[in-house]
């Protein structure tokens, strides 16, 4: 596979994907699926005005949206709003491919409805969304896998057409669900894993096509929409976790390899700190953990000096991975003294053993215990700051979304990014990543943090 260095944003396609604002199904709780009978609410049409505020400054080479009326009034709305802009949006297109998933038996139904109706059907909806199997005319039908296999059509037939573009597309909860996870190759099984509030943003990088290295920058910001973060889900009863990165660190900026040399925050880390510690002043938080390195420590203490009554706890087990004999050096200071290694790195980072230092599945066997054992520690309905690092925060969104250390590069981590796990169903239950690495509160919807070595 030819490495493109997402970190360093050398990319080819930027794709901002939106869900649709609220609709009047929404509002009375039914199932929508394919059925074209909601519509947007005024409140809908507001937040949609709203994305297009949020978007204000990115040049769009195509729009593409769902058929379906509650997503596509969306797409128009955004590109009407921009039109007077510096960066007017091209018409929508709207792409049968972008259909919202097909729950035949169960649309125009109130969700308490289908409980009662098909309340097995339900459960494993609920626990296993993969396995979902309802008989239509047409014979089995698994509504999820299906939608997976649109998903994927969908990447195909439209990365090829826009190489070193940026494009809008305007889906589902669904669908965008499925295309998150069809690009990032989240299986399935995650498919309630993965939050997409009416209105929110996520923005994914590809480098090519699906067989080529993906990101994801961003995942359903809606601060733009009023929310900070995204609303836990009806019925949640566990804890949330609020997943942060150290502010900026001089080494950080000039891309020198840190790993668990104690390298301090710099000025403009602390202001990251600060400005994460205004953005969630009037979040709660209940408790905090830390790795004791020093500007992960330093980035929890500003974070928490809007809440004082917060006690810091620190973890050894979440220091960042040890470059062992890279620690200090410059990219070209590694290629020099380990010739292929670097790039191996980049490409297939779960081959790589540092020199005297750590591979990928040692950091998996401390940090995912360590996650695991805070989850567990932290109340029903309390939320816990854990403050990590680059290489300890890839690991547990890569855990999280049940995939290996192969897909390390998936996942960026911004310095002073915000991302938000709640916990529904208690700790023993799967993880919702509600948004991921927010960055709205250093700068915009695009995340502009410094990029390179861990």
């Amino acid at each position: 596979m030819s490495y493109i260095n997402l970190e360093d944003r050398t990319l080819t396609t930027r794709v901002i994907l939106v869900r649709h604002g609220q609709s009047t199904y929404n509002v009375e709780q039914r199932i929508q699926g394919r059925l074209d009978k909601s519509v947007l609410t005024e409140a809908g049409r507001s937040t949609a005005r709203q994305v297009a505020v949020a978007l204000q400054g990115i040049a769009f080479d195509a729009v593409y949206s769902s058929p379906l009326q509650r997503a596509k009034e969306t797409a128009e709305i955004i590109v009407s709003e921009l039109a007077n802009t510096d960066h007017p949006a091209p018409a929508s297109q709207p792409i049968d491919l972008l259909r919202e998933i097909d729950l035949p038996l169960w649309e125009g139904l109130q969700r308490t409805e289908v409980q009662e109706k098909y309340p097995e059907d339900y459960r494993r909806w609920k626990e296993r969304p993969h396995q979902l199997c309802m008989m239509t005319a047409e014979g089995e039908h698994f509504p999820v896998l299906a939608l997976h296999q649109q998903a994927k059509l969908f990447w195909q037939e439209i990365l090829t057409q826009h190489p070193n573009q940026t494009i809008l597309v305007v889906a589902h909860n669904g669908i965008n669900r499925c295309l998150l996870s069809t690009a990032l190759g989240i299986g399935p099984d995650r498919y309630h894993c993965i939050q997409q509030s009416n209105c929110g943003i996520s923005v994914l990088n590809f480098a090519g096509t699906l067989a080529d290295p993906v990101q994801l920058e961003s995942m359903n910001l809606t601060a733009h929409v009023g929310h900070k973060l995204p609303k836990p889900r009806p019925g949640h009863h566990g804890p949330r976790l609020l997943l942060v990165r150290h502010g900026e660190t001089e080494w950080n900026r000039q891309q020198q390899f840190q790993g668990q040399i104690d390298i301090p925050l710099n000025d403009n880390g602390r202001k990251q700190a600060e400005q994460a510690r205004d953005f969630l002043e009037d979040v709660q938080i209940d408790s905090a953990v830390s790795s004791p390195l020093l500007r992960p420590k330093e980035t929890a203490e500003i974070i928490l000096q809007a809440h004082p009554e917060v006690t810091l706890q620190l973890d050894a087990q979440l220091q960042e991975i040890s470059h062992g004999l890279w620690e200090g050096k410059f990219e070209s200071e590694i290629e020099a003294a380990f010739p292929g290694m670097l790039q191996q790195w980049k490409s297939a980072p779960e081959t790589v053993q540092m020199p005297e230092g750590e591979n990928l599945q040692d950091v998996w066997n401390r940090s995912i215990p360590a996650w695991n054992a805070i989850v567990k520690s932290t109340p029903p309905n309390t939320t816990c700051l854990v403050v990590g690092h680059d290489a300890i925060n890839k690991a547990v969104m890569c855990y999280l979304f049940g995939v290996g250390p192969e897909h390390f590069w998936n996942f960026k981590q911004g310095n002073g990014s915000v991302t938000v796990i709640d916990y529904p169903d208690g700790p023993d239950g799967l993880p919702v990543v509600e948004a991921a690495n927010i960055t709205i509160h250093l700068g915009g919807i695009l995340d502009r943090t410094a990029a390179g070595a861990l």
